[in-house]
């Protein structure tokens, strides 16, 4: 399998037009290795391709969903009565970002 490099790392960095410091490519290139080994310790398992995939980490789990039931909602008026500023039946809330 090809191995990740500096320079592919940060010619996609560039293309997300997420620019990296020199230390944050060596992290990413790190993480790589990482998970390059992980993987080669995957492909050494023997019949792994005749392994089910799990729909959930556990063999006895069972769901059930819900009966969707239409209920009765709160007035909107009396919702927004708890609320310190409305404006056009919406809370009003500060602003954060300039």
């Amino acid at each position: 399998m090809k191995k990740f490099t500096e320079e592919m790392v940060i010619d996609y960095a560039d293309k997300l037009l997420i620019g990296l410091t020199d230390d944050e490519v060596k992290m990413v290139l790190d993480e790589f290795e990482i998970i390059d080994k992980n993987i080669d310790i995957i492909n050494t398992i023997s019949d792994i391709e005749k392994v089910e995939p799990m729909t959930h980490c556990l063999d006895d789990f069972k769901y059930s969903l819900r009966e969707d039931i239409a209920e009765e909602s709160i007035d909107i008026d009396d919702l927004l009565s708890n609320c310190k500023e409305t404006a056009n039946r919406e809370v009003k809330v500060p602003k954060v970002v300039e």
